[in-house]
């Protein structure tokens, strides 16, 4: 009697401990698949004939909608601005008081336009903030005009791969104001901005 009160305890004991074990290896694998869409895919945006990240031109101008784009990597602010006399809504994305996108179109409408100042977001051609004109172009006729609005003293380029995309360049120009920059000039200016937009641009135009 007494090996059979003491064999009964073991036998139960035996299945509870080979399960214990069979779960062991789940463990890592349920880390690793939360931590893939999070902290890998989650890190890094890229500027694309498409858009940027996950905002497109059927993005809706929401703040769910620009948050999930963006896949949560910042915290957003909205407003209302003014655009050739038509009424723009906007959307900041914040990294603490710094404005690193700015995304915007018509109210209650799609995205339209995303302006991009984060040097950690690059195009899917490898052009950031800071990129040299001389990386991407000789000269600047049939490609660049001169910004307007907030970027009158700039300058703004096609991007050659698409038609959706441009740079804004920023740097020092002695000449009238007026003028585009000399060849010469831009040759060392840097990219301030890259601007995704969800119409493509005309040729000649970069507004």
């Amino acid at each position: 009697m007494t090996v059979r009160l003491r064999a009964r305890p073991m036998l139960l004991a035996l299945p509870l401990f080979l399960a214990g074990c069979s779960s062991m290896p789940s463990m890592p694998h349920m880390s690793w698949s939360g931590l893939n869409p999070l902290n890998w895919f989650g890190s890094s945006l890229t500027v694309t004939d498409q858009g940027v990240g996950g905002i497109t031109a059927s993005t809706p101008l929401t703040e769910t909608a620009i948050k999930d784009g963006l896949n949560g990597n910042y915290s957003l602010r909205s407003g209302m601005s003014m655009s050739d006399g038509k009424m723009l809504s906007f959307f900041q994305a914040m990294d603490g008081k710094d404005v690193k996108l700015s995304v915007s179109g018509e109210p209650k409408g799609n995205v339209q336009r995303v302006d991009v100042m984060d040097p950690e977001v690059a195009s899917e051609w490898g052009v950031k903030i800071g990129t040299s004109f001389s990386d991407l172009y000789t000269k600047a006729f049939d490609s660049c005009v001169k910004g307007e609005g907030d970027d009158a003293q700039n300058v703004e380029c096609k991007a050659p791969q698409s038609a959706r995309v441009t740079y804004v360049f920023s740097g020092i120009w002695h000449g009238p104001e007026s003028l585009m920059p000399s060849d010469d000039a831009l040759k060392d200016w840097k990219v301030s901005k890259i601007v995704w937009r969800a119409n493509p641009l005309q040729t000649g135009q970069a507004q």
